[in-house]
């Protein structure tokens, strides 16, 4: 039988009284308050000893074992974050991790000094999933923290740990295979990042449906976005790619529904705009036809519940944040969501179909960013909740990437965390 794993309090405050962790320390005589280093992983000025704290917590509670396990600084720093968090007599008191100097973070005991803490054994798991008692809002706490679309001047954008069975100086390159030099040379460019941040890379897919019936479908590159125009084709000297919707009279038998439908596409007049706003996709109707829009299944709409919104006339509508779609994202890896949406539903000239068939509807067109069905899509190789294959992604016209899982919820959390909310 192993030995029991230890209690994350009377464990740190061990480490806070011994002192041998750089930049783990007291703060105040009473043993109240204290310090812990809180680094990126890819900082140029990083080295083994910014994230001791984090390996010693590892090892002492079982997820880590020198020379037999592969190194994962992610995993052991989401773990240790995740026990004190659930400290009910500890609290952060102020967070400095984005300090250029010193990034840290300081803790403070809610009673008045160090007790004997009588509470239950709730020590991270140690398989690198986030224990069922983690709040969303735990979860999220750093993921969400400071998120910057561009680049951060001295961090790169993976998140790969240190790894002290290699010698000094070297990180793992992006196989998790070779290592690589560092300092000496630049960290590896999160490949996320390269392919879901460029403002001109976006692929949607736009299938449009009249009365339930699809009628057209394309995938295309949009640099300025795109604007869903009638059959005349709408004013071509408006920003964003002209998306045609074709002529009812080529797929309609129904005399009135083409009459109808020609009404709604006439109504478009500038059409419908929809683009790309740093993180977020905005939308905004530019003729007189009322939108409701609402994001749902990829197969078919939510017509269970109201739509999320009506696309505004006058100013522009945030539809999507791609933030919390990443977030949402690593919660569904590690099973502890539901697959997150990413599939915008338009219901053009009608209210919403709540509660009946949407097939009645006159025009609903789909659209569909291909980048994020692709993250998903390599989410559930191999189920979700435990992924263990080496899959390859595929988004727009990039080059395919091989992850293994852990490079990929390691790249995701990087992402998350350096965007700005």
């Amino acid at each position: 039988m192993g030995s029991q794993k230890p209690r994350i309090l009377p464990w740190l405050v061990s480490q806070l009284d011994e002192g041998q962790l750089e930049g783990v320390a007291w703060l105040d005589q009473s043993r109240r308050r204290f310090r812990i280093p809180w680094k990126h992983g890819l900082r140029q000025d990083a080295q083994q000893e910014d994230f001791g704290i984090f390996q010693a917590w590892a090892e002492a509670s079982g997820a880590y074992t020198p020379g037999r396990d592969r190194p994962d600084l992610p995993t052991w720093k989401r773990n240790f974050r995740s026990a004190l968090n659930r400290k009910e007599v500890l609290r952060l008191a102020e967070d400095r991790s984005k300090d250029p100097h010193d990034p840290h973070k300081i803790y403070e005991f809610v009673n008045s000094a160090v007790g004997d803490f009588p509470e239950p054994e709730t020590s991270p798991d140690t398989d690198g999933r986030f224990n069922t008692s983690d709040t969303q809002e735990d979860i999220l706490e750093e993921l969400l923290n400071d998120m910057a679309l561009g680049s951060v001047p001295d961090e790169g954008a993976s998140s790969l740990a240190v790894a002290p069975e290699y010698p000094p100086q070297l990180l793992l390159s992006p196989n998790l295979d070779i290592p690589a030099p560092y300092p000496n040379s630049a960290p590896p460019e999160n490949p996320l990042k390269q392919l879901l941040m460029p403002q001109d890379d976006w692929e949607f897919e736009v299938t449009a449906f009249y009365r339930g019936r699809q009628v057209f479908q394309q995938t295309v590159f949009c640099p300025r976005g795109l604007r869903l125009v009638g059959s005349e084709g709408g004013d071509r000297t408006l920003p964003g790619q002209p998306i045609t919707l074709p002529d009812p009279g080529a797929f309609l038998a129904d005399r009135a529904a083409k009459d109808y439908v020609s009404r709604v596409l006439s109504g478009l007049g500038g059409g419908l705009a929809l683009w790309r706003d740093g993180q977020r996709l905005c939308a905004q109707r530019l003729g007189p036809c009322h939108t409701y829009w609402a994001v749902g299944e990829e197969l078919l709409p939510d017509s269970g519940r109201g739509p999320d919104g009506e696309v505004p006339k006058e100013a522009e509508g945030s539809v999507f944040n791609l933030g919390p779609f990443v977030a949402d994202l690593i919660a569904f890896i590690n099973g502890s969501g539901r697959s997150p949406r990413y599939t915008f539903w338009f219901c053009m000239g009608e209210s919403w179909p709540q509660h009946q068939p949407w097939t009645k509807k006159l025009v609903m067109v789909k659209v569909v960013p291909t980048c994020l069905r692709a993250l998903l899509e390599m989410a559930r190789v191999g189920g979700a909740s435990s992924l263990e294959n080496t899959v390859d992604l595929h988004i727009s016209n990039s080059q395919p990437l091989s992850l293994t899982s852990e490079q990929y919820k390691a790249y995701l959390q990087d992402l998350v965390e350096d965007m700005d909310l």
